[in-house]
């Protein structure tokens, strides 16, 4: 029988969480842990496990965390295990081989937390140690991971998909003095017109490609939300996606003929010899799609300039995200492991996260700091990411969201790349009957209606 995690994770009236929540700036506390109990600890000192996934920038983040807990704590010693993905941590938490006392989950695997019973709800711990915070934390980062009436793990970061481009070869100022349409201000977004024309400006050189979108549903997703559509068919426990429905297919009549189009977008062909990512960094490529990570990346080419765009809108304003949150494991350590949470999450820690460069952080104040939006450096207009986190939408939780990727990209890859000319309503069809084999397993695909023939005379 299918698991639906969607059930299960009903959210959280936000606003009872927000009402709860205040400023984080006061919230460590100078206060010591409680003593520890004989149990587990070490020299007369609790020891507790941090576990965490990230790039080595990320992780140096958290080294620096752990090293500030340790140099005020009296009774309670923390140490850092990583892993450099959330796919490789996961799996030893789920084999048994790791159990940190707090540990980072991506929001794809909450649902596997929560079923494993591996974390401890949030909302009276933090309750008892007087940590209120709400207007310093995106509703959206909130209920990212509110479940089963409870806060399941603490936000950390929450990167919105925006769009990379190269201010060399999409010069909005240049499209001005052109005619063309273009934004009249980074942070408060762009039409699909004024994207089609970046698009088309970035590809006047005959080597040079406007624009390349991925074809994978997550990159495909803002654009379907924008045009008022769903990818799947029910927000809370979809059987079936949802791209053949009528506001998507009005939406692909808008995207498909710039991403079909040979002289804006790279071709399968060119796919093969590279990715979008060495296209964008060679300086041949005017627009990508991405999260923050790419940042750090992108700072490191040389001659690359670039900036960030929101999403485009074909109706409103929308887009998809990575978010991650702190959670706590349950054992005899709750209590000293909840109190170090509290330091992880204080506005001095979060701004070692945010210095990274890589990270969107979910503490609202911190994100509109100049640790997170480190002037001087690309991208210029790195509030464009705290703006976006307003529009992102949460997608429902599957179980298996790779398995997902993995039916229907043969499909998407028809959609976008083929050759020649493409039956949208037929493909999308088969797209969302692609994925009942891992949304819906018991479905049973009806039988053909049989026809009527007449055999042949003898």
């Amino acid at each position: 029988m299918r698991r639906r995690w969607s059930r299960r994770l009903a959210l959280v009236p936000v606003l009872v969480l927000l009402a709860l929540l205040a400023t984080l700036a006061s919230a460590c506390q100078d206060e010591s842990p409680p003593q520890p109990t004989p149990s587990g600890s070490t020299g007369g000192k609790v020891v507790l496990t941090l576990g965490v996934f990230g790039s080595p920038a990320v992780v140096a983040a958290y080294q620096s965390m752990v090293d500030s807990y340790n140099a005020k704590a009296m009774s309670v010693q923390a140490r850092l295990v990583s892993w450099s993905s959330s796919d490789e941590m996961t799996a030893d938490l789920d084999s048994g081989a790791a159990t940190p006392d707090v540990f980072l989950v991506a929001r794809g695997d909450l649902a596997g937390v929560i079923e494993g019973e591996r974390n401890v709800p949030l909302f009276d711990l933090l309750a008892e140690r007087n940590i209120s915070y709400g207007d310093d934390y995106a509703q959206t980062a909130i209920e990212a991971f509110s479940a089963d009436d409870d806060l399941q793990c603490m936000p950390s970061a929450i990167s919105p998909m925006v769009l990379y481009y190269n201010t060399d070869l999409v010069d909005f100022d240049t499209m001005r003095e052109r005619g063309l349409p273009a934004p009249a201000d980074e942070l408060e977004g762009w039409t699909f017109d004024e994207f089609s024309a970046a698009a088309t400006f970035a590809s006047r050189r005959k080597d040079d490609r406007g624009v390349s979108i991925s074809p994978t549903l997550t990159s495909l997703a803002p654009f379907l939300l924008s045009g008022g559509g769903s990818l799947y068919d029910d927000s809370t426990d979809p059987t079936s996606l949802a791209l053949s429905s009528s506001d998507n297919l009005d939406t692909f009549g808008t995207l498909l003929p710039l991403l079909r189009d040979a002289s804006v977008t790279l071709s399968q062909e060119q796919l093969d010899e590279a990715t979008p990512l060495d296209y964008f960094e060679q300086g041949r490529l005017g627009m990508i799609e991405g999260f923050r990570d790419l940042v750090p990346e992108l700072r490191e080419v040389d001659g690359l300039n670039f900036d960030v765009m929101p999403m485009p809108t074909i109706g409103g304003a929308a887009t998809v995200g990575e978010v991650s949150g702190l959670c706590i494991s349950p054992g005899e350590h709750e209590q000293q492991a909840a109190d170090f949470l509290v330091h992880l999450i204080s506005d001095e820690s979060t701004q070692a996260l945010a210095e990274s460069g890589e990270v969107v952080p979910a503490n609202l104040s911190v994100a509109r700091s100049d640790a997170f939006l480190q002037p001087g450096q690309m991208p210029e207009h790195a509030g464009v990411f705290n703006a976006s986190v307003d529009q992102l939408v949460l997608l429902p939780l599957v179980d298996d969201a790779t398995a997902l990727d993995d039916a229907v990209e043969p499909l998407l890859s028809e959609l976008l790349l083929s050759p020649g000319v493409v039956d949208t309503t037929t493909v999308t069809g088969e797209i969302d009957e692609a994925s009942r084999s891992v949304l819906d397993p018991d479905y049973t695909p009806s039988p053909e209606p049989e026809t009527d023939s007449e055999s042949p005379s003898s």
